[in-house]
């Protein structure tokens, strides 16, 4: 675990996630990489400089099939409350509408979900569960699919409900989160979307391992290119509170500028 605490807390201190006084919910989807971060941040927080609260929530798909109550135990065992958001999200895209291509509208509908539990538990801060691989997927699906050189950021301002998204294991790959999960006997909770495996990214993870075998050091050096030359707020060098402010003065001068000519 200490390696693994070590890549985390490093993350952490170059985009500046934490600060002092913060309240943290973990998203809990039930997998491995959402639990992994939910013991790490409770084990940052035990000797972290900067003190902050964690709170547990888990979105409910509705879908059924899955227990949750060893999460809920798990979080006990860690002194993290826990908060279950009850939804009927997958009836609604799966039955009701029977939606083809269903992970988009999921997702939409599961941030929308957390991000009213959030408000109404005054909460303005969220860790999520992404990690190097899940960048370095999302960085090619950009590329390959849309035709985009993009990515999600390491953090991410919400204009519209006023909370920040933190990644804080964007350092740690994968597999050492697979090998922890095992030793540790981690609560995984069996996904019982329809929709589980059979998506874009999926193809890209195939992709992946059909070049590892030529190119070992293949996520190693997409995730290095996309810190050597930053996407977005993927800039250590620009704490991300102030990248925010930058783009809103950069607006308001826009703003500003458009008025003057209209003038």
């Amino acid at each position: 675990m200490q390696k693994m605490l070590s890549l985390l807390r490093s993350c952490v201190d170059d985009y500046q996630m934490i600060e002092a006084g913060d309240r943290i919910a973990v998203g809990i989807s039930g997998g491995k990489d959402s639990l992994t971060l939910l013991i790490l941040l409770a084990e940052l927080k035990k000797f972290y400089p900067k003190p902050f609260e964690l709170e547990a929530f888990t979105v409910d798909m509705g879908l059924g099939g899955m227990d949750f109550s060893p999460v809920a135990e798990l979080c006990a065992d860690l002194g993290v409350p826990y908060h279950r958001v009850e939804t009927q999200i997958g009836p609604v895209i799966f039955e009701h509408r029977k939606e083809h291509n269903p992970c988009s509208l999921c997702a939409k509908m599961r941030r929308g979900a957390l991000s009213a539990a959030l408000t109404a538990a005054g909460i303005r801060k969220i860790a999520l569960g992404h990690h190097r691989d899940d960048a370095v997927e999302t960085f090619l699906m950009s590329l390959l699919y849309e035709g985009r050189i993009s990515c999600f950021e390491p953090v991410t301002y919400l204009d519209r409900s006023g909370v920040t998204q933190i990644r804080p294991m964007l350092y740690l790959p994968e597999q050492m989160i697979v090998h922890f999960a095992e030793r540790q006997a981690l609560p995984v909770v069996h996904n019982t979307c329809p929709a589980d495996h059979q998506t874009t990214r999926e193809e890209v993870k195939a992709l992946i391992r059909s070049l590892h075998g030529s190119y070992p050091e293949l996520k190693t050096r997409i995730f290095g290119a996309m810190q050597r030359y930053p996407l977005h707020n993927w800039d250590k060098r620009r704490p991300p509170v102030q990248a925010h402010r930058v783009r809103e003065a950069e607006k308001e001068n826009a703003a500003g500028n458009t008025r003057t000519e209209e003038v």
